[in-house]
């Protein structure tokens, strides 16, 4: 187990580098989401969810 370990570490530190930046975006995405932030950062004027998506 311990030698498979010690030929997999970079492969092993790279994913867990990986999970903790997209966990990062997502929690990111959560909390704006929570402000009453858009995710688009696009003008709404156009969009057919423009209503929905935004409290107004």
């Amino acid at each position: 187990m311990f030698a498979w370990i010690a030929q997999n570490i970079a492969t092993i530190i790279i994913c867990l580098a990986l999970i903790l930046i997209v966990a990062a975006i997502v929690f990111s995405m959560v909390r704006n989401k929570k402000k009453g932030k858009s995710s688009c950062c696009c003008n709404c004027q156009g969009c057919p969810m423009g209503g929905s998506c935004h409290k107004r």
